[in-house]
């Protein structure tokens, strides 16, 4: 790309369901290693790293806040703001907070606005694109990026074209939100329809000014969400009250569809939005009888199917299968046929109402001192194996139900029990008794890891009463 200063608006705070079980709400596709080896979130920034682009602009949640972070800092990126949106309210409050920060330093600035979940294989066709959106954007365009249909799907918004401007783009006659088939089919007929990609290039002043033409209640609320936000350890929590009166909207609906000065550029790359396991599998080798493999996975006289096992302790077979999705992890499993894996939404929403455990919670609960996992979970009692990264600390606590014993294995640990400080390091244990203020540190240079076993009448994670914590948690 020629040098231009474009500031990248990466969203990450979905919680797709259509990957469940891999993607769930307490950890969603965007940060799971779907394709390769860093998350769609890491592939998304590392667009964006050439001297053309500022440092990316961030909107999650208060939730993914540290992960978000930490997987940029894993591939070497540095984010500029940090935005915390008190609770979802969709893509059109969120881009439009991105776009008042951004502004703030130069109005002129352009905004490059796209989702973290999204594959593009070939980066240089994608930046080539964004060039030659370029001209269209400074002359007070937004543009829009669209995928030429390789056949009728009905999982993708559509972008119908009108004619070429000037400038290169194509004018956008209208958007049309997802057809059904026979819709599809018809619009692919015509050569006029493009996918709606959902990336777009603008002016910051550009979406600030269709908002105050289009939606000015929001423009206000947001702007005073912005104003009062307050910064937390590097991020920028917006206000939440004011959020909260933001209509729960998407770009598209609320500024795409009424604007007047919307342009296209087809992207005549690769692109996916890996809605589901059908588009992951596109993304994977397949063999002569049409089956992919990942992990721990053997297909014995399978057809047309798709194994991934995502743990290296569950090994997956499938024997004499046709046209279907298994997938296994570590506490739960999916077993499809692929004609019907577009209805997972309605899956989750099934098993979320029966209350399993699986519906939201992934089996790895990520923190912004390393993680945890359940190894085994009874009544009374839970088993749980902890990672701290190095010189990471957990907040000093105490529970109200539990008691918990602590045996190290691999690394040292620091604890805290009462007035009590030692180090206990691989092979040795420590009892905290139920009610004793506690902390776990790893003051070494390589992860530390430890095996706790709690015991009481109550052992969920709301058990914890905090006194200091390093990041802040409320």
């Amino acid at each position: 790309m020629t040098k231009h200063t474009i500031t990248p608006v990466i969203l990450c705070g979905g919680s797709g369901t259509r990957l469940w079980p891999l993607s769930r709400k307490s950890y969603p596709k965007q940060f799971t290693k779907l394709i390769g080896d860093s998350s769609l979130f890491q592939q998304s920034a590392s667009r964006f790293t050439s001297t053309s682009f500022a440092a990316p602009v961030i909107v999650t949640n208060s939730d993914f806040r540290f992960t978000a972070t930490q997987q940029l800092s894993d591939v070497g990126i540095d984010p500029g703001a940090v935005l915390i949106e008190p609770e979802a309210r969709n893509t059109a409050p969120a881009l439009l907070a991105a776009a008042l920060k951004v502004a703030d330093d130069d109005p002129d600035a352009l905004i490059l606005a796209a989702p973290s979940d999204h594959f593009i294989k070939d980066t240089e066709a994608f930046l080539a694109s964004v060039e030659r959106a370029i001209p269209c954007a400074r002359g007070g365009q937004i543009v829009t990026f669209g995928i030429m249909p390789t056949h009728p799907e009905t999982g993708y918004g559509y972008l119908e074209l009108a004619d070429e401007t000037p400038d290169g783009c194509i004018a956008l006659r209208r958007f049309v939100e997802k057809p059904n088939l026979q819709t599809a089919q018809d619009m692919l007929a015509t050569d006029r329809f493009l996918w709606n990609a959902g990336i777009f290039l603008y002016k910051a002043s550009t979406l600030v000014t269709a908002f105050s033409k289009h939606a000015p209640d929001m423009l206000e609320t947001v702007k005073t969400s912005v104003a009062d936000a307050r910064h937390d350890l590097g991020f920028l929590r917006l206000d939440p009250t004011a959020w909260a009166a933001c209509e729960d909207i998407s770009i598209d609906f609320a500024i795409m569809e009424k604007a007047d000065n919307l342009a296209v550029i087809e992207h005549e790359g690769d692109w996916s939005d890996l809605g589901g396991w059908d588009a992951i599998q596109k993304q994977m080798p397949v063999d002569d009888a049409g089956v992919s493999t990942h992990g721990p996975s053997l297909a014995v006289d399978c057809t047309d199917s798709l194994l991934r096992s995502e743990s290296d302790d569950v090994q997956l077979v499938g024997l004499g299968l046709n046209n279907i999705v298994a997938i296994a992890m570590p506490d739960a499993v999916l077993v499809a046929d692929r004609s019907r894996v577009a209805d997972l939404g309605v899956v989750v929403k099934e098993i979320r109402a029966r209350k399993v455990r699986q519906a939201d919670t992934f089996p790895r609960d990520y923190r912004p001192w390393g993680y945890f996992e359940t190894l085994t979970l009874r009544d009374r009692f839970q088993v749980k194996r902890i990672v701290v990264k190095p010189g990471a600390a957990l907040s000093l606590q105490s529970h109200v139900h539990r008691s918990e014993h602590w045996i190290v294995v691999a690394g040292t640990a620091r604890v805290t029990v009462g007035d009590d400080v030692r180090l206990v390091s691989e092979n040795q244990s420590i009892y905290v008794p139920l009610g004793a203020k506690h902390r776990l540190e790893n003051p070494g240079h390589v992860p530390m890891e430890l095996i706790e076993v709690q015991t009481g009448s109550y052992l969920g994670e709301d058990d914890i009463v905090r006194y200091e914590d390093d990041y802040a948690r409320e």
